[in-house]
C-alpha cells in the first residue's frame, strides 16, 4: 500500500450530486494520526510506519506503551497501528498524517470489526431454515437438525452450529471516497463499512 490512516466510524448519511443523484455514504473521522515510529529494512528487516489515533490521558496506558510515545515526542494515543508502506517518503516521527492524503474519487480498502451478536442460533448465524412445525417433530423448530450420518459416530469439523456471532475483522475493498473534509478531518466513503458507530477502522488505498 502507498498510504493509510486510522479513523472512527461516525455513522451514515447521504449526499446529493449535481445531477440530483443520491449517494449513501459513511462518515469517518480520520486523524490527525501522529507518526510514532518509522521502521526500515536496515533496522527492522521490513518497511513500515506506526500511527497513533485518539489522544488519551497517560493514566490509561501502561509504562511500555507510554515509552513509545515519549520517545517519539507524541502525546499518548488510544489506538496504535502499523502499516507496511511501499515508501516512507514525506513521513517524519512526530508529524501528523491527515485525511488530505486522499482525494475525491480514490478507491480505498476499509478494515473494521463487525458488530457483536453474542451466542446466536443457526438461523441467524448461518441462514438455515426452520424445521417442520408439525406434530411429532419435537418442541424445538429452530434447532440445528441433522448433523451427519451415524457411521462416523462424531460431528465433523466446520459443521454449521450455534455459537459466537460477530466481532470479526472484515475488509471491504474498492470503496470510493466521495468527499474529503480537511477542516473537520472527515472522509465520506460511498456505501457501508463494517462495525458500529464509534468503531475504529483503518483506511488504505485499494490493492486491486
Amino acid at each position: 500500500m502507498n498510504k493509510a490512516i486510522i479513523g472512527k466510524k461516525i455513522g451514515m448519511t447521504q449526499i446529493f450530486q449535481a445531477d440530483g443523484k443520491v449517494i449513501p455514504v459513511t462518515v469517518v473521522l480520520t486523524g490527525p494520526c501522529p507518526v510514532v515510529q518509522l521502521k526500515t529494512v536496515e533496522s527492522d528487516g521490513y518497511q513500515a510506519v506506526k500511527l497513533g489515533f485518539d489522544e488519551v490521558s497517560e493514566k490509561v496506558l501502561n509504562k511500555p506503551e507510554l515509552g513509545q510515545f515519549k520517545k517519539a515526542g507524541v502525546k499518548p494515543q488510544r489506538v496504535l497501528k502499523e502499516f507496511r508502506l511501499n515508501s516512507l517518503e514525506g513521513l517524519e516521527v512526530g508529524k501528523n498524517v491527515t485525511c488530505d492524503i486522499f482525494k475525491e474519487g480514490d478507491k480505498v480498502d476499509v478494515v473494521g470489526t463487525t458488530k457483536g451478536h453474542g451466542f446466536t442460533g443457526v438461523i441467524k448465524r448461518w441462514n438455515q431454515g426452520r424445521l417442520k412445525e408439525t406434530h411429532g417433530v419435537g418442541p424445538v423448530h429452530r434447532e440445528v437438525g441433522s448433523m451427519g450420518a451415524i457411521d462416523p459416530a462424531r460431528v465433523f469439523k466446520n459443521m454449521p452450529m450455534p455459537g459466537q456471532y460477530g466481532v470479526e475483522r472484515v475488509t471491504i475493498q474498492n470503496l470510493e471516497v466521495v468527499k474529503v473534509d480537511v477542516e473537520r478531518n472527515l472522509l465520506l466513503i460511498k456505501g457501508a463499512i463494517p462495525g458500529s458507530k464509534g468503531g475504529i477502522v483503518t483506511i488504505a488505498d485499494s490493492v486491486k
